[in-house]
């Protein structure tokens, strides 16, 4: 089993000091103690390693012995996500994060369901980006998962418009997504629907001939995540 990883913005010096909520965490309810090792990382690709000198109610104290920093993978998954209901949000998240998704971008669909209003959307986003960090943490990745500003279709559009390898599901069309070329760089754009599955106008809003799965289909907040697990199989997973 691989060491604990913990969120660290500084990670300067032959011994670092893990306080606040993420000092908390370990020591409390971790009961992470002397002795044991631990990965602190700034979720930006550099990261410390070492075992913990001292531990407290407050935090800990980690002796340095090993450091390094961690390319960004690529190419870049980024995930349209449309907006999923309850728990399963959370689900797509998590799931997302631990596959590898780079960047994670709501999408309110126009069958999702989320009445938009500035207090909403600031919270339902907090709730994306805390998951993420959390599950970023848990699948012991040095580069955190990013969760974008809610996007409209018109900026869905666009990202896909500017994708190395732009992929849009549908369970009506024709192409399977194993036929597609993943390209060595760039971005990956793969766009999940809501339930209810895309429209007919946003389907044209992002003129980018659709594909499929397989022959079943998946509930919005489980197609993301065997998408990119195809797409990762033939790329960054070789």
């Amino acid at each position: 089993m691989g060491v604990a990883v913990f969120f660290a913005a500084e990670l300067d010096g032959e011994e670092l000091t893990l306080d606040g909520a993420e000092g908390r965490h370990a020591a409390v309810v971790r009961r992470i103690g002397p002795g044991e090792r631990i990965r602190l990382t700034d979720g930006c690709g550099a990261w410390a390693e070492g075992p913990v000198a001292t531990a407290s109610k407050t935090g800990l104290t980690v002796t340095v012995d090993q450091r390094g920093t961690d390319p960004a993978s690529t190419p870049r998954l980024v995930v349209v996500q449309a907006l999923p209901k309850g728990e399963r949000a959370e689900l797509a998240v998590e799931m997302l994060t631990e596959v590898g998704a780079d960047v994670i971008v709501p999408w309110n669909a126009e069958r999702s369901q989320f009445r938009s209003n500035p207090e909403r959307s600031a919270k339902t986003l907090a709730k994306w980006q805390a998951w993420a960090f959390e599950s970023s943490k848990q699948s012991r990745r040095s580069w955190f998962a990013e969760v974008a500003p809610i996007a409209t279709t018109p900026e869905i559009a666009k990202l896909l418009q500017d994708a190395a390898l732009p992929v849009v599901l549908h369970e009506e069309a024709t192409v399977p997504l194993a036929r597609l070329e993943v390209p060595p760089a760039g971005d990956i754009v793969i766009v999940i629907g809501p339930e209810g599955g895309i429209t007919p106008t946003e389907l044209t809003t992002f003129a980018v001939a659709p594909v499929r799965l397989g022959n079943t289909v998946l509930r919005t907040s489980t197609a993301g995540v065997a998408a990119a697990s195809a797409l990762l199989a033939h790329s960054r997973w070789t």
